[in-house]
């Protein structure tokens, strides 16, 4: 659907009309940030600085500069990873691959991967040992799916749209499962599955949808402020794919919708002739960010600000055992999940 089209701004001279921001919510940090975060910050605690953290250990530069500020280093790769040093693997997850280098290497290994991820790569493992086709719905490249087509390789192909299903062979049409990139747009993803369920009728998903919850949420919440308004603002970094999902989501509802780091990002001509904003951000992007975009749309002309939550969020994941020494509250043969639900 084509955006809502307003008059166009003279450069960079925004109105002064008043208007509303109206924020959506579920919006920003999700349990699953919050935990590899706390994670990092606990090993420099515990362990000292450099703690080393391998890729970013979430897609979000203001995060990553924060961390960096306070002694972790990021890596693209173990081998830069001295011998023996603690190494933190991000929240997208890695293949077993990555942690018998590790172990290979010697490294103190913390495990960041959400735990919403981890549940994917169990179901790919399974699916594999049954001997199932593995159909990964996700983004080539990104690096929780380069995780999880190491949990079943060999086993797995990647497909992004409708048309790679369509052009999809497998081995055996009775035993083909699928599983989704845990932060894909809920619509697109569900026209895949259809695709997928229509070609291979006895293809099997997962017993919950794969998407997680903080996703979910945040897309409800942007679809109802999209709605309403002639603008959407959606915080978060450029590789963010649950970001860029918001900002798609709020297009197909005809709204215009830009991605911003931060309030910096704002273009005052974007703003000429909206008289209601929505505002978001993505699962990766902190709080305090989406303070300052408001503060920035207050300091141009005057606000209104309201709030459309579609959902209450209480999930808490626990850290990591080695993080949590002195917790014996925990049932060792439970996993690390504390709670799930919104």
């Amino acid at each position: 659907m084509p955006s809502r089209r307003r008059d166009a701004a003279p450069p960079h001279q925004p109105d002064r009309i008043p208007r509303t921001v109206l924020l959506a919510s579920p919006r920003s940090l999700c349990a699953g940030v919050e935990r590899a975060v706390q994670i990092v910050d606990q090993a420099l605690e515990v362990y000292g600085a450099p703690v080393y953290v391998r890729k970013q250990i979430v897609h979000n530069a203001h995060v990553v500069a924060a961390l960096q500020s306070r002694g972790a280093l990021f890596v693209d790769e173990l081998d830069e990873v001295p011998v023996g040093a603690t190494v933190v693997f991000s929240a997208h997850g890695v293949s077993p691959a990555v942690r018998e280098a590790a172990d290979g290497r010697g490294l103190r290994a913390i495990d960041a991967t959400c735990p919403l991820v981890s549940k994917v790569h169990t179901e790919a493992a399974r699916a594999a040992a049954r001997g199932d086709t593995i159909i990964l719905i996700g983004h080539a490249g990104h690096e929780e799916v380069e995780g999880t087509l190491g949990h079943a390789p060999g086993r797995t192909v990647l497909v992004a749209d409708t048309a790679d299903i369509a052009a999809l062979q497998v081995p055996d049409p009775d035993r083909v499962s699928y599983l989704t990139q845990t932060t894909l747009a809920l619509d697109e993803t569900a026209e895949a599955i259809t695709a997928i369920t229509a070609r291979f009728p006895a293809a099997t998903g997962p017993g919950a949808e794969d998407i997680c919850y903080a996703t979910t949420n945040r897309q409800n919440a942007v679809a109802a402020v999209a709605a309403e308004a002639d603008l959407v603002l959606v915080v978060g970094s450029a590789n963010s794919s649950n970001s860029i999902r918001l900002v798609e989501l709020a297009h197909r509802h005809g709204t215009e919708a830009h991605l911003i780091d931060d309030a910096a990002g704002i273009r005052p001509e974007w703003l000429h002739g909206a008289g209601t904003i929505g505002v978001s951000a993505g699962a990766s992007a902190p709080h305090h960010l989406v303070q300052q975009v408001i503060d920035r749309l207050a300091a141009l002309a005057p606000i209104t600000v309201s709030e459309r939550q579609v959902a209450t969020e209480n999930v808490r994941f626990a850290l990591p055992r080695q993080l949590r020494p002195d917790d014996d509250s925990t049932d060792p043969d439970q996993p690390d999940r504390a709670e799930q639900g919104s």
